[in-house]
C-alpha cells in the first residue's frame, strides 16, 4: 500500500495565543475515503544552540518551565520570530539568554518536534568559540542561570535525567552523530 497525504476539506482556527494557534482540520484519506478531524498547533520554528567554549565546555541553562512546573536544564534556544532566519534566531537567543556570542556557527540538524500535531521545525546549531560578550537580555518571563559544564559530563546528565528536555537530548544526539560527543560514555 502506498501512503498518501490526506486531502484537507476544511480548516478553522480555534484559539490564537502569543505563542501558537490551535486549529481544527477536517481531512479525508485518499486511500479509503475516511474523514477525520485533527487538532493542529501552528507554532513558529524553534532553535537550539550547543555553545562550546574554547576550554571544551558547553553552556547549559537552568530555567523554570510552566508546562512541567519544574526547573529544567537545557541549552540556549527559543522561537524564531516571524520571517527570521533560523541561524539569526539562534545567534539572538544565545546572546539574549546567556550574554555570550560565538566565533563560528554550524547547522547540525533539524527535527519536527511532533508532526502529528505541530507544524514547526527545530533547528540545532553548534556555536564554537563561545565567550561572554555582554549582559544577558532574557524575556520578561525568563529567569535563567547560565553554567559552563565540561562537554564530557553531558552523557551522564542525560543518563541521570538531569537533562530530559527531548529537543535538547536530540540536539546532543546530532552532536554525537558528528563524532563530537560519545553519548555512550558516562564520564563525570
Amino acid at each position: 500500500m502506498t501512503v498518501l497525504p490526506w486531502e484537507e476539506l476544511e480548516s478553522k482556527t480555534l484559539c490564537t495565543t502569543r505563542v501558537f494557534t490551535v486549529r481544527e482540520d477536517l481531512a479525508r484519506s485518499q486511500s479509503n475515503g475516511r474523514e477525520k478531524g485533527f487538532a493542529v498547533i501552528e507554532a513558529p520554528d524553534w532553535v537550539n544552540v550547543i555553545a562550546l567554549t574554547d576550554a571544551g565546555k558547553v553552556l547549559l541553562i537552568r530555567q523554570y518551565r510552566q508546562g512541567t512546573k519544574e526547573v529544567t536544564v537545557e541549552i540556549p534556544g527559543g522561537m524564531a520570530e516571524r520571517g527570521e532566519d533560523p541561524l539569526e534566531a539562534a545567534k539572538r537567543e544565545l546572546f539574549e539568554e546567556t550574554g555570550y556570542e560565538a566565533l563560528t556557527w554550524e547547522a547540525i540538524g533539524s527535527v519536527t518536534p511532533n508532526p502529528a500535531i505541530q507544524t514547526n521545525r527545530t533547528f540545532t546549531y553548534i556555536a564554537r568559540g563561545a565567550h561572554p560578550a555582554g549582559d544577558p537580555q532574557p524575556d520578561e518571563d525568563e529567569e535563567i542561570e547560565v553554567e559552563e559544564v565540561p562537554l564530557t559530563r553531558v552523557p551522564r546528565l542525560i543518563a541521570d535525567q538531569t537533562i530530559e528536555h527531548s529537543l535538547v537530548v536530540c540536539a546532543f544526539a546530532f552532536l554525537s552523530m558528528k563524532g563530537l560527543l560519545d553519548l555512550s560514555a558516562e564520564s563525570g
